[in-house]
């Protein structure tokens, strides 16, 4: 990890309740809080749910696993991995299941991704929304995933991939089987109170009482 970039995220957080400032996805300014507090508040998901952590990987748009990646291991906030089971069992219920991509992200990760876009010259994936400087990822309660068919394993067709950084993603840009795929994930999901980012069908946050960031690295969870 750069530990410049660190320190300088760290530096600029005085002047706001860390409560306060996590609340937004692209705050200029967040407090990130300590390790121990991570390990009291991270969980792991449901053994049911299937987990393919991209960013562990070199399947992933950088193509190279991220920073604070040690360890495929996907965690959430408590709360919200606790109603990803109850998202998990309405599926089974239909015949279906979950399979997550990510979910708390170390800032490390971010501030990393961050650092691709510039490297290549993608920095209009900030301005678009599609990375974000300070992200709910790193607070735990973002969640990246999508539908399975439980009798064969294989993922429902949504009409994109999974970090694909386009228009095809918006939520709302799909129609036929592809519309009623992404339904069956979005209905389940807003079932147990997460909601839906516009611009990517596969990713849904999770409200939790004084969310905070974390860089706690996976592997030493």
């Amino acid at each position: 990890m750069r530990p410049l970039l660190l320190a300088a995220l760290l530096a600029g957080c005085a002047a706001a309740p860390a409560a306060q400032q996590a609340t937004v996805a692209n705050a200029t300014e967040q407090a990130i809080a300590p390790d121990s507090l991570a390990r009291q508040l991270l969980a792991p998901l449901d053994a049911a749910i299937v987990q393919e952590v991209r960013y562990h990987t070199t399947n992933n748009f950088t193509g190279e696993p991220l920073p604070g990646y040690g360890v495929p291991i996907v965690l959430l906030r408590r709360e919200a991995a606790a109603a990803l089971t109850r998202v998990q069992r309405r599926l089974e219920a239909r015949g279906y299941g979950l399979k997550v991509w990510d979910g708390y992200r170390p800032v490390r990760g971010t501030l990393a991704m961050v650092a691709w876009t510039e490297r290549v010259g993608r920095t209009d994936l900030l301005d678009d929304g599609y990375i974000a400087r300070r992200s709910r990822h790193n607070q735990g309660v973002a969640v990246d995933l999508t539908v399975i068919e439980l009798r064969t394993g294989q993922e429902l067709d949504m009409g994109g991939a999974f970090d694909e950084f386009s228009a095809v993603s918006h939520t709302a840009n799909a129609s036929g089987a592809v519309a009623a795929n992404r339904a069956i994930l979005g209905e389940a999901m807003a079932a147990e109170g997460f909601v839906n980012y516009v611009n990517e069908w596969w990713h849904f946050s999770y409200a939790v009482v004084d969310p905070v960031p974390f860089d706690l690295p996976l592997e030493e969870w």
